[in-house]
Formats: C-alpha cells, sequence, structure tokens
C-alpha cells in the first residue's frame, strides 16, 4: 500500500506501507529515503534539523536518511547536490526513484525500494547509469544515516587456529581519524560494535570485507538489519572495503559497497541491500546477536 503526504517540511513524499512497517521517500531531493520503522514508531533515520524541509540551490546539504553514493570518495564528484525532484514510479509495493543525470559526472541514480506485502522485509536496490560517451569505474555506495543512540555491529570472520588458518581472514580499514582506542568501539572477537554517542565530539570511520554479507543497528530496543552480497575475487574500494562505519555526535552511517565495475556508455551497474526490522527480545547484545539477529539473516525474501 501507498499514499503520498507531506514529511518534516518535504511535500510529495511517498509512503510505502503494510501492517507492520512503514517506509517513507522524497521526491523533491534526489533519490532518498527519509524514514524507516515500525507504524507509529521510532525513525531509524536520522534526519538533519537544519536541512528539513529545504529544497533547491547548489550546496551540498547531508539531509539524513538513506541515500546513495558513488565511491570512491572524493571531493567533488561524489558531493553532487541531490536538491532538485526525482522521477518516481509507483506499481504496487514498488517504488522506483530515479534522479536527473549530473551534470559534473554524468551519471543517473536509481533506487527501486520494495516493501514486502506482510513481512518487515524490504529489498533495496541502488543502480548507476553511466550517461557518459566514455567508460567509468565507480563502485555503488549505499549510505544509511542511523539515528543517534544506537550500537552498530558488524561480524567478525569465523575464529579459527592451528596450519589451516594460515592466511589472514580478511581485511580491516582504518581512516586516519580513526582511533582504536576511542571508547566507542569496542573490538570482539565474534563482532566489531561501534556505539553512536553525542557526547563524543571526534569522527571515526572504518571499513572491513564483509564476507558475512549482513550488519545491524541496534535502537531503543528495535533491531534494522543489512543483507548484501559479497563478491569473492573482486576489487572493492577503499583498500578492498564492502562495510563501512561513521561516526560523529550526530548519526552513525552504516555503509555497504558493491564491487568496482567499469561501466561503459549506456550501461548499468546495481547493488542490493535486504532490510528486516524487529523488536529485541533481551537487552543483552550477545543474546540478541545469538537468538535474533543470526537466524534473521537466514530468513530474507
Amino acid at each position: 500500500m501507498y499514499e503520498i503526504m507531506n514529511y518534516e517540511g518535504w511535500p510529495d513524499c511517498v509512503r510505502l506501507y503494510n501492517e507492520g512497517v512503514e517506509v517513507i521517500a522524497a521526491t523533491v531531493i534526489g533519490c532518498r529515503i527519509l524514514r524507516a520503522g515500525f507504524i507509529n514508531g521510532q525513525n531509524f533515520f536520522y534526519l538533519s534539523p537544519e536541512d528539513a524541509g529545504k529544497t533547491g540551490g547548489d550546496d551540498w546539504r547531508i539531509y539524513g536518511g538513506h541515500r546513495l553514493w558513488h565511491a570512491p570518495e572524493a571531493i567533488p564528484r561524489s558531493y553532487y547536490p541531490d536538491n532538485r525532484p526525482v522521477e518516481y514510479f509507483l506499481r504496487d509495493n514498488t517504488l522506483t526513484l530515479r534522479q536527473e543525470r549530473e551534470e559534473t559526472t554524468g551519471i543517473i541514480k536509481e533506487m527501486e525500494i520494495v516493501l514486502h506485502p506482510s513481512a518487515n522485509e524490504l529489498t533495496i536496490t541502488h543502480r548507476l547509469i553511466n550517461k557518459n560517451l566514455w567508460p567509468v569505474s565507480l563502485s555503488p555506495w549505499a549510505i544509511s544515516a542511523m539515528a543517534p543512540g544506537g550500537l552498530a555491529i558488524v561480524p567478525q570472520e569465523p575464529f579459527g587456529e592451528g596450519d589451516e588458518y594460515l592466511l589472514p581472514a580478511r581485511p580491516l580499514i582504518l581512516w586516519s581519524y580513526a582511533r582504536m582506542q576511542d571508547p566507542r568501539w569496542f573490538w570482539g572477537n565474534e563482532y566489531i560494535l561501534g556505539a553512536q554517542d553525542p557526547n563524543e565530539n571526534s569522527e571515526q570511520k572504518i571499513g572491513v570485507l564483509n564476507k558475512q554479507g549482513w550488519c545491524a543497528y541496534s535502537l531503543n530496543g528495535e533491531l534494522f538489519l543489512k543483507r548484501f552480497s559479497y563478491a569473492p575475487g573482486r576489487q572493492y574500494p577503499d583498500f578492498n572495503s564492502n562495510n563501512e562505519i561513521y561516526i560523529n555526535r550526530h548519526f552513525l552511517e552504516i555503509e555497504t559497497l558493491g564491487p568496482m565495475e567499469d561501466i561503459a556508455p549506456g550501461e548499468a551497474v546495481a547493488h542490493t541491500e535486504h532490510w528486516l526490522i524487529s523488536k529485541a527480545t533481551s537487552d543483552n547484545v550477545e543474546e540478541v546477536i545469538g537468538r535474533q539477529i543470526l537466524p534473521m539473516t537466514q530468513s530474507f525474501l
């Protein structure tokens, strides 16, 4: 089901909903999901208060929510302002958003949002379409700015000892401003945890090659789980990272990336995330991971 509505000052937003959950997407500020969560519940996404309801202009704005970029990050390429309306198409439980061709990059961004008719599940397909006369090398980059006060959960590779485990398991990538001793990080044997704390002012960012294909965000007794693919043997951006966590004092970003692709003129590349929203059955993080999150990673469309 869907309806057209105003949301947080933006007109003509599209709300997709079933009996349990809803998503609200903007149509006047690029390919962007503004809200995801239970009906009448909290919004899992952060929205920038100073940007609420704004449109137009040539300045890039964070806005918040869930957006599509192309990697690797670079200024000005990555920061093309998505301040203008998009085309959108509705069909049953599917919403497709298509942004206009970026004048400086020649790329068209497209986001297809499919809400399961009855389950708390969504499939988000992110596409980059090359409208240049020459090939470009890019990676589709899906970025969710999560609401403050939550905890990101990233799985480690399975632990192993002995002669069968002589080679490294995966890369862990650190940005120059990442501090290993920062209290927001917990470096566990099975999981890396990243906490969003409004009282910590510094920025943090890490990346991993996530072969397990999932990460999660725990917020006020509710869970937001992402599933995504890992392509063995393919090269990813940022020293081979397909899952990144960025933290500042306002929000925490859960980011996933597709492999680097040489996109021919007129062709497209896609990257898909599967989302699942649920209530947490315990306040204990290890219990929630073992009893809820791990089983949920097997339950997608």
